[in-house]
């Protein structure tokens, strides 16, 4: 990855949490605090001073110092940085007793051409609204489509799960934290529809300082390998170049959706680690 595209990348992790939490500084490591209900950030280095700097110099005190003030708020101990900007801290972070994961990233070029991809017959693409009928279905989508172990793919019986996972979001107050983010731009949320509008596939992105990561880009069981990720991601990456962000990056897990973004024009960029069981941020 280019030392440009890098910065770019770096900055964004340091920027696009302050939109919805506070930055606490522990010596050369700083926790980004929520300060409103919703999944918790990371601590890593970098965001405060330069990161192989920073990194250099944290100690196993200053990763106990994150970790306590963790456990007093009451979040779980994550972690997450680029590896490449600091190649030490991953031994560190381990040497404490925490479990790091690797999840490569991908970036598409500025000026690599992204058009529509094909969706089936009668299925349509929309970014969701605050008061969008499908927010609740589309809101709970993920918690089926990374499920472990994978959830049935009888259509009848993930529609079903849907809905009740959709109820529950409304209910917890879920659906209402999220209506604001999207009303202020901080959130784009864009949706596969079926003809009765139940949501297919979703992803989001959050822009910050011209640049986003694509994340949350899942399909419902029952309605996979039809290329719904792929014209999702699409979606995505033409809203935000329509509103203008124009570095585009995104993380996966598993090598089937890794050639699913190379297809669509993604090429290596770097590696981020993440604590294993941290809790995704949407």
């Amino acid at each position: 990855m280019s030392d440009p595209s890098r910065d770019r990348i770096e900055r964004y992790y340091a920027t696009v949490p302050l939109l919805f939490a506070d930055a606490e500084d522990f010596g050369p490591l700083r926790l980004f605090v929520r300060r409103e209900p919703g999944a918790p950030y990371y601590g890593g280095p970098g965001h405060a001073q330069p990161t192989a700097a920073g990194a250099a110099s944290v100690g196993s005190a200053d990763i106990a110092r994150v970790r306590a003030r963790q456990r007093e708020l009451g979040v779980p101990e994550a972690f997450e940085w680029l590896a490449e900007s600091a190649p030490a801290l991953r031994a560190r972070i381990e040497a404490a007793g925490l479990s790091v994961l690797r999840r490569p990233l991908m970036l598409l070029p500025p000026h690599h051409p992204l058009p529509p991809q094909p969706l089936p017959d009668g299925v349509t693409l929309r970014a969701l609204t605050e008061d969008d009928p499908a927010l609740p279905a589309a809101l709970a989508l993920p918690r089926l489509a990374f499920a472990q172990p994978p959830t049935p793919t009888a259509g009848a019986s993930d529609r079903t799960e849907l809905s009740r996972l959709a109820a529950e979001l409304a209910e917890d107050g879920t659906v209402a934290a999220v209506r604001p983010t999207l009303r202020a731009g901080h959130k784009t949320l864009v949706a596969a529809l079926a003809p009765d509008g139940t949501p297919l596939a979703t992803g989001h992105y959050h822009p910050a300082t011209g640049t986003t990561e694509i994340g949350g880009v899942g399909t419902l069981p029952s309605a996979r390998r039809q290329g719904l990720a792929a014209a999702v991601t699409a979606a995505l990456v033409g809203h935000a170049r329509d509103h203008g962000v124009d570095t585009i990056f995104l993380a996966y897990a598993e090598e089937t959706a890794a050639r699913i973004y190379a297809r669509l024009g993604f090429r290596p960029a770097g590696t981020t680690l993440l604590i294993a069981g941290q809790p995704a941020r949407s």
